[in-house]
């Protein structure tokens, strides 16, 4: 019997790994010399150690030091040696990926107790900084006013709407502790959400990264989670906000007496099990948000009207709901957290954690308004395991040993049950003349769950002072099992009308009923189905070497990545399904009979199903930094990045169907190869004067194989879309950072001016333009994220008891695609998509706390934050017409032509989901110790 894949990975794992040499570090080093100050000569045999811990070392022979799997934070660092007084270096900042640089000029002296203490410089820390990359701190995040991670990442430069310096949103690799968590289905997100809270530190690269990492194409982000200490520690905050605007003709049904329509609940707890052997840690936050887009409750699903008749009299018009407001942008986010810590021996680190995510929310359907409750309802549930392991073999060497496994599940549905005797009747779903669904149901019914296995190894060998060399290899085994409906009625396979109908006249109102529904769901073989499991896995290996010279940092690696579908595929892509009989022709165009006088199939033009073959890349990466003087720091990085597509990409539509209709069907390719990106990077950092620091960089990008669809013809003369690589793009920038930091003061500035072009915004658009008998783009144009100037100031004063920090942002506007009116005399140009620009938007956010009561390390805490503080209409998406939010051209034709006696025509173009969110405040009390 032939082991599975699972099996195959499972042995792999207990049996190879300890033996064998991927990703990301979660840890840092520090590295310096030591000298006496009067003469610069080396003191060899001085120690240096982290005050607090066991970490340390002692200078070789000519004073210099290394003190490698450091985890991130900040540290007080201690040189003594006898004979001179003790050196201190305070607020060490040492980062993930990062060295810290320290030189230490020792003093004589006879005196014992005599202390020299330093505040660490900046250029430490940006010494080795080779490419753009932005660690923030925890002590940092807390202070912003953000809610979540993803808020912060858009914060840095050269990040437009989770677009890293313009790539498509799918392009970043999400990672928690090193491990990959990827929502590989669409690739788009994270499949494990963490709260800030929870965060150590967070390592942002928007720009070149080394061979470490891989699956992107744009940027990655590396969360780093947060362990127990030997002390108790704990807190607990609620919290409550509103809505509060002047806008409220736009948000209906917005109250300002509602003081809980953000309910916030956070709980978070860390301490010893046994001292300085086991410690934990853990979080949870419930999150319940109402939202600022309602629904009016007019309709019920079961409902029927139409305004088919000029006079009011022929209206049917049955309305059961009770008119109130229902949020229609709702969300209900639960997140747990849990981690194990043990040092059980100095040199062994043990790391068992635990994460779930619970979500429940809906997205704003205008066409829903008035029917809020046919409208679906989107689900999430991942349960993440990961078991960490970090030895330290000798002072030069250590290894990572990270085992995961999150199980992440995706619904979109009213009803669970796509049989569910609940659903109603197709016929209800109607919007005709009035322009808003007067009752009725989505019927699009999703499930989806994703398992991820992955098993990872990284050797660190810091071989000597000038070379530190990084291994490993990462195994993912994926397993996707998905499943779409279009919910069916079964009586459109019985004999009978399935769309008969009679009124009743029971009730105060005649009622239309439907008698023949009842709930089905088509085989994979219809186009109204698309289900599939599917266990594609990964293989990736690195090496890579960090060379730091004293006044240079080279940083050179390559990277191998193995991709195998595990599928197969149609060889006839004119015939993918063998939906059509081709049979064999003589030269004369005769058919071909068999001995027993049937036609024989052409095998050229019938399909056969062979395994999709592995995809390999190999790519460099290099990245130079070089310190000019005792201030200013220059880098340049260059390399190739392969990721390949989305997982829906390959198996979309498994079973090959193709509908008969023309550009109906959407077909997946497994044997789609890896998107490629190169990129050029070169950045100067300089401190201008003392804690004021300027980074200035610019780069370009070329985006080769992007996804697209290209039109293939069936036999039949069918057009149908197929993915594969053939898009381009490329992007051309300049990011502009500015920080400060003096006493409690801290100032941050970030400023993006970019260019990001390319033949199609998303892979269909290509294939929906020939749809719409449009000619192909012959040119590069702007991509609709193309925002040529992002701006962000994020201004602060935070003391120990009080503080406030503002963040503002200024957005130039994004492309849109004009379309005239068909009065207009250019109406019949094919304009090229993204034609035209919104305009731009700005707002201001604020976060503050109040300690009111404070008692050793007990304290009661006043938070307070305030989104959008001076109410900014900012609009999100325009109208073709106009270029602007919530107004169109309307022409008298437009309003004759609607009929209904709820709402006039205007309503239909008035979607407030056109608009970002008004201006919520929010307040919370909390306790901590």
């Amino acid at each position: 019997m032939k082991a599975s894949v699972r099996q195959v990975f499972i042995a792999l794992v207990i049996i190879a790994l300890p033996a064998v040499l991927l990703q990301a570090q979660t840890t840092g080093k520090i590295a310096g010399s030591v000298v006496d100050k009067k003469s610069g000569e080396p003191l060899p045999g001085a120690n240096v150690f982290i005050e607090g811990t066991q970490i340390g070392a002692a200078t070789d022979q000519n004073g210099e030091f290394f003190i490698i799997n450091v985890p991130p934070g900040s540290y007080k660092l201690v040189v003594q040696m006898m004979g001179y007084s003790k050196y201190e270096v305070t607020n060490l900042r040492v980062s993930v990926n990062r060295t810290t640089h320290v030189k230490a000029e020792l003093l004589e002296t006879i005196l014992e107790g005599e202390t020299i203490v330093v505040k660490a410089e900046k250029i430490v820390t940006k010494k080795d900084q080779t490419s753009s990359i932005r660690n923030v701190s925890s002590e940092q995040i807390e202070l912003l006013p953000v809610e979540d991670i993803n808020s912060v990442v858009n914060l840095q430069a050269g990040i437009v709407n989770g677009h890293f310096r313009g790539g498509r949103r799918n392009e970043v690799s999400f990672m928690i502790d090193g491990i990959q968590v990827i929502e590989a289905f669409a690739g788009e997100n994270s499949a494990v959400d963490i709260e800030k809270e929870v965060v150590e530190e967070l390592e942002v690269i928007t720009g070149t990264f080394n061979a470490e990492y891989g699956r992107a194409m744009s940027g990655v982000v590396n969360a780093v989670t947060k362990d127990g200490s030997n002390t108790f520690q704990g807190a607990f905050s609620s919290s409550y906000a509103n809505y509060y605007t002047s806008h409220d003709n736009i948000f209906i049904g917005l109250d300002n007496s509602q003081a809980d329509r953000q309910k916030d609940t956070k709980f978070q707890l860390s301490g010893p099990v046994l001292k300085d052997r086991l410690m934990f840690f853990m979080n949870v936050r419930l999150q319940d948000n109402e939202g600022y887009l309602n629904a009016i409750h007019r309709f019920n699903v079961n409902d029927y009207s139409g305004y088919l008749e000029d006079n009011s009299l022929g209206w049917i018009s049955l309305h059961t709901g009770d008119s109130s407001f229902v949020p229609l942008s709702y969300s209900k986010l639960n997140s747990y957290m849990g981690k194990l810590t043990s040092t059980l021996f100095s040199n062994l680190k043990l790391s068992l954690l635990f994460t779930r995510n619970d979500e429940r929310w809906r997205d704003y359907d205008h066409n829903f308004k008035y029917n809020p409750y046919g409208l679906g309802t989107n689900y999430k549930e991942t349960d993440m395991y990961t078991f960490l392991l970090n030895h330290m073999i000798s002072p030069k060497i250590f290894y990572d040993i990270k085992l995961s496994y999150f199980d992440n599940y995706y619904g979109y549905y009213v009803f669970k049950n796509p049989l569910d005797s609940r659903y109603v009747h197709d016929s209800y779903l109607t919007n005709v003349i009035s322009g808003f669904y007067t009752g009725g149901q989505q019927k699009s019914h999703t499930e989806r769950t994703l398992k991820d296995y992955n098993a990872k190894f990284d050797l660190t060998w810091q071989f000597n002072q000038r070379h530190l060399i990084k291994g490993g290899v990462l195994l993912t085994q994926h397993d996707l099992d998905h499943s779409w409906h279009e919910i069916q009625n079964a009586f459109k396979a019985r004999l009978g009308d399935q769309d008969s109908s009679y009124y009743d006249f029971s009730g105060v109102m005649p009622r239309k009923i439907y008698p023949n529904y009842e709930p089905m769901i088509d085989p994979d073989s219809s186009t109204y189905t698309d289900a599939y499991h599917v266990k594609p896995y990964e293989f990736s290996a690195y090496v890579q070497d960090k060379m730091e010279f004293d006044q240079m940092v080279v940083n050179i690696g390559v990277r191998f990545d193995y991709f195998n579908a595990n599928t197969v595929y149609p060889s006839q892509r004119r015939n993918p399904a063998n939906q059509s009989n081709e049979y064999l022709r003589d030269e004369n165009g005769h058919y071909v009979l068999d001995s027993d006088s049937n036609l024989v199939f052409d095998p050229e033009r019938m399909s056969k199903y062979p395994k999709t073959k592995p995809q390999i890349q190999i790519s460099p990466r290099f990245g130079l930094s070089y310190t000019l003087g005792n201030a200013a720091v220059l880098h340049f990085s260059y390399g190739h990045f392969f990721q390949m597509p989305a997982l829906q990409a390959l198996y979309q539509n498994h079973s090959f169907s193709v509908a008969p209709s023309d550009y109906a069907t959407t077909m997946g390719n497994s044997q789609l190869q890896a998107q490629n990106t190169i990129q050029y990077e070169v950045g100067l950092w300089q401190e201008l004067i003392p804690n004021l620091g300027l980074e200035v960089i610019v780069f370009y990008r070329d985006i080769y194989n992007l996804l697209s669809t290209k039109v293939v013809s069936t036999y039949n003369q069918t057009q149908y879309g197929l993915h594969t690589n053939k898009d381009y793009g490329n992007v051309k920038g300049m990011e502009l950072k500015i920080d400060y930091m003096w006493g409690h003061l801290s100032t941050h500035v970030n400023y993006t001016l970019q260019y990001t072009r390319g033949n199609a915004d998303n892979p269909t658009q290509t294939f929906n333009r020939a749809g719409e008998s449009k000619d192909p783009i012959p040119t590069l144009i702007p991509m609709s994220w193309d925002q040529r100037h992002t701006f962000n100031v994020t201004v602060g004063y935070n003391a120990q008891r009080f503080g406030i920090t503002l963040t503002g942002y200024y957005n130039s506007g994004t492309p849109f695609s004009w379309i005239p009116i068909s009065e207009n005399r250019v109406a019949n140009i094919n304009f090229y998509p993204n034609n035209a620009y919104q305009k731009s938007a700005y707002s201001v956010d604020m976060n503050g706390y109040i300690d009111l009561y404070k008692y050793k390390n007990i304290a009661l805490r006043l938070n307070y934050s305030v989104y959008n503080l001076f109410d900014c209409l900012n609009e999100y998406w325009v109208d073709a017409t106009t270029g602007r939010a919530y107004t169109s051209i309307i022409r008298p034709s437009d309003e004759s032509s609607h009929i209904s006696d709820f709402n006039e025509y205007v309503d239909t173009v008035q979607n407030p989901s056109m608009y970002s969110a008004p201006r919520l405040i929010k307040i919370g009390l909390g306790v901590s110790f």
